[in-house]
């Protein structure tokens, strides 16, 4: 059963994640390819996504979304199985990864088949956390920049192991049942 990752990832957090899942079936000796998004020519994807049985579609959140190249590749994805993967800034709460992933899905044609999911914090650039101070220099008495700032810090630890362990744990759950 051939096998494609695809991905856009702005931090190299979703490419962790993409590399996790590609090694994880090459070391299983199945057939897998990984594309990066901005490597290679929309049609070219989706033409290998057309003589792929199982995606693994993954993106950075922009904005409570997969990004803007990603949804125009999910919108092209017909009737394949799919498994959708994303690291967000924001992190920690599965209510909050569900939401994603409903928006997520309405740039999925209902012809394909949602096998499985994972989503997990992820790193943010720096700038966001200047960005931060700022805003809280001006507003010291704003307590939810203060909470964004922690969150910051907090998502400098992720994707970490225990991450990349329950990407396993789902890949199992979810592609290797199906």
């Amino acid at each position: 059963m051939e096998k494609l990752v695809i991905f856009d990832s702005l931090t190299g957090n979703t490419k962790m994640l993409a590399d996790k899942i590609y090694n994880f079936y090459k070391q299983k000796g199945e057939s897998i390819k990984i594309i990066d998004v901005k490597k290679e020519d929309e049609e070219e994807i989706i033409k290998l996504v057309n003589k792929t049985d199982i995606i693994f579609a993954g993106s950075w959140t922009d904005k409570g979304d997969c990004s803007d190249r990603m949804k125009s590749i999910y919108e092209k994805i017909l009737n394949k199985k799919i498994f959708v993967f994303a690291t967000c800034g924001f992190g920690g709460d599965k209510t909050y990864y569900s939401k994603l992933l409903e928006r997520v899905k309405k740039h999925i044609d209902k012809s394909n088949q949602i096998i499985g999911s994972f989503y997990c914090q992820g790193k943010m650039p720096n700038s966001t956390k200047e960005r931060y101070i700022s805003l809280i220099k001006a507003n010291p008495e704003d307590k939810n920049l203060k909470v964004s700032l922690e969150n910051f810090e907090n998502a400098l630890k992720h994707p970490n192991n225990n991450d990349l362990i329950e990407l396993e744990k789902q890949l199992i759950k979810s592609v290797d049942i199906n």
